[in-house]
């Protein structure tokens, strides 16, 4: 059965009014497990209507209670630990301990927060010039909101709302329409902290959402992880609209090898950095560039047989390295960039376009891949 997706505002689940949808898939097999609702701009502003009737009142609550709010989130949170990353393994397919991780990077932010009575003190100087002085003071901007991403759909909402929510804002969140089951799950767990009603809402929905709240007048900053296209024109959009903008766009990494390597510690690191969550990591190193072609060839000949028996499987095994791609489109588009490369002259030493997952055939499933001779003008 297809569950519909709800969206969580006024610490409640409420329905998709706008007739839209999105399908939200089950990597591990392919099959579409939710409808995801796709919120009209009237929908959005309902929300942050909400939250700009419950912020006032937050806001002149006393940090040390926000902070508690947030002690109780942190060990809701540690409680529901494996469900949390069970749901979130389901709808991303990453591996069920990968998604612990995700979930316990978010976690950190959190217990970080709890300190938000000391990190709010302002600051005094006294007698700056004749006659002066200073003072600093941190204040809630009001209404904020946040646009994540679905390959950290634990991690990063949390980097986002907590110290947010902890500050005295309240916060909108949209997150990615692929994987909405972990954030509104949170939401949930925060209202059973204790945080009030409207003080989180999520909002599910694509760039009818987002341009929504770029261009409301009562949401004073948004923060934003995703491509860098789409980075950028949040950035300008925003700027804009007169909004504080914080906008992390792609960040793929690149390893140097320099010839006095420990080539064991560089291949272990190389396989878990580059492979691990089929490379759905912002950070993921996708190029290692050594120094020298000695060092080069060692190399690729440790890494061939690594790459090649690298254990792909459903994000319930736990044994595995990486489990599926998050949906077909991500999957063809990952297939076209080994196309490109060996249309433009790179070498491909392990091809993993082939790769099928018996009993899961119609899973987002893709063998490890590497390549060799790439030059720094190819795609």
């Amino acid at each position: 059965m297809v569950a519909e997706i709800t969206h969580f505002i006024g610490g409640k689940h409420v329905k998709g009014t706008s007739g839209r949808f999105a399908d939200a898939y089950l990597p591990t097999t392919g099959e579409v497990i939710s409808r995801v609702p796709l919120a009209s701009a009237s929908e959005v502003r309902a929300a942050v209507e909400n939250a700009r009737a419950a912020q006032p009142a937050w806001a002149a609550t006393n940090p040390q209670r926000r902070a508690r709010v947030m002690m109780k989130f942190v060990e809701l949170v540690n409680r529901d630990m494996q469900p949390l990353a069970e749901l979130l393994a389901r709808e991303h397919g990453k591996t069920v301990p990968d998604a612990k991780g995700d979930v316990q990077r978010g976690l950190e932010v959190a217990e970080f927060c709890i300190g938000i009575p000391h990190l709010l003190k302002g600051e005094y100087t006294d007698s700056a010039g004749p006659g002066i002085d200073i003072y600093s003071m941190r204040q809630p901007l009001g209404v904020v909101a946040g646009i994540t991403p679905f390959n950290f759909p634990a991690m990063i909402p949390m980097w986002k709302f907590c110290p947010a929510i902890a500050c005295g804002n309240a916060f909108i969140l949209k997150p990615s329409e692929r994987d909405p089951g972990v954030p509104l799950r949170l939401a949930e767990l925060m209202i059973e902290a204790g945080l009030p009603a409207g003080i989180l809402n999520v909002v599910n929905g694509d760039k009818e959402a987002v341009d929504a709240l770029l261009d409301d007048p009562d949401i004073r900053a948004v923060g934003f992880v995703g491509s860098t296209a789409i980075g950028e024109y949040i950035y300008a959009r925003g700027c804009a609209n007169g909004k504080r903008v914080q906008a992390f766009g792609g960040a793929k990494n690149h390893m140097v090898i320099m010839p006095d390597a420990d080539l064991d510690q560089t291949v272990d690191a190389l396989i878990g950095a580059g492979y691990g969550s089929a490379g759905e990591r912002c950070m993921a190193i996708s190029v290692a560039v050594p120094v020298g072609q000695a060092i080069a060839d060692e190399l690729v000949k440790r890494l061939i047989p690594r790459v090649e028996a690298l254990k792909i499987g459903p994000s319930t095994d736990v044994t595995a390295d990486y489990g599926p791609l998050v949906t077909q489109a991500h999957l063809d588009k990952v297939k076209s960039y080994i196309d490109i490369g060996e249309s433009e002259g790179a070498k491909l030493v392990v091809d993993g376009r082939g790769f099928k997952m018996q009993g899961y055939e119609n899973g987002f499933y893709l063998g490890g891949c590497l390549f060799d001779h790439v030059t720094p003008d190819m795609r």
